[in-house]
């Protein structure tokens, strides 16, 4: 296992585009979006300021961009060319090469959440009240992005190579706009608010949002993203095994 996530890990970092995607793309957005705001425009409910908003949610964009693109259309792919089968030639379990996607999709989240704090905080003047709060926003985001990393692999052995594009797609901005990425879904009717509010990424984007207003993650927010992360490994396990037995 420790071999297949150094060769990952190899693979994903020399993809440039995937690596700009992943890492640069959350930093322009947020310059794009949060550059004409100040610290004085309040999000309508909460009492955090535009900046502090959109720093979490880009950052929390990024590690949603880096699980699901980096394994979804890529595992499929895989499948299609030859390599899982390969694989299970070698004496590598299956719960290795799922937990190893799992783990080069994390390890691919933090550069995009450390350099999105960094433009953040040097770009917009983002502070935050205590110190603690940077390294504790980064290990909460980057613990999270494990749920959606597992959901890519999850789609990675549900979809065809063909079809593991649009299909990632869908997921992914789907998730980004009703789970509040984008935009504050304070803004939305209430019945879009209500399936948002059952989305990972909404819980997800509320773990940084709670650590910035000075508190620790909601036990509701944890509990649903641990409940996510169970289904979609869960999932990718059980769909991995019935692969190899179609195989």
């Amino acid at each position: 296992m420790k071999a297949l996530v150094k060769l990952e890990i190899a693979r994903t970092l020399r993809n440039r585009k995937f690596m700009f995607f992943t890492v640069a793309y959350p930093s322009v957005l947020f310059l794009l979006i949060a550059g004409s705001t100040d610290a004085d425009d309040q999000v309508p409910g909460t009492r955090l300021s535009m900046p502090l908003y959109y720093m979490v949610a880009m950052a929390s964009f990024g590690a949603l961009t880096a699980g699901l693109m980096g394994n979804g259309e890529r595992i499929a792919r895989e499948r299609e060319d030859g390599w899982t089968r390969q694989l299970r030639l070698t004496p590598l379990p299956g719960r290795g090469y799922v937990g190893a996607k799992i783990a080069v999709g994390a390890v691919a989240t933090l550069p995009s959440i450390v350099i999105v704090f960094v433009v953040a905080a040097v770009g917009k003047g983002v502070r935050l009240d205590a110190a603690w709060q940077w390294p504790a926003l980064t290990v909460a985001i980057w613990a999270g992005s494990l749920v959606f990393a597992a959901l890519g692999v999850a789609i990675g052995y549900l979809a065809s190579g063909d079809a593991a594009r649009p299909v990632t797609m869908i997921i992914y901005f789907g998730l980004s706009i009703l789970g509040g990425l984008w935009m504050p879904t304070t803004s939305y009717p209430q019945w879009l608010r209500t399936i948002g509010d059952c989305l990972p990424t909404h819980a997800y984007n509320a773990l940084g949002q709670a650590i910035e207003l000075g508190g620790a993650p909601h036990t509701k927010d944890v509990a649903l993203l641990i409940g996510y992360l169970a289904l979609f490994a869960g999932g990718a396990a059980w769909l991995y095994r019935k692969d190899t037995r179609r195989a």
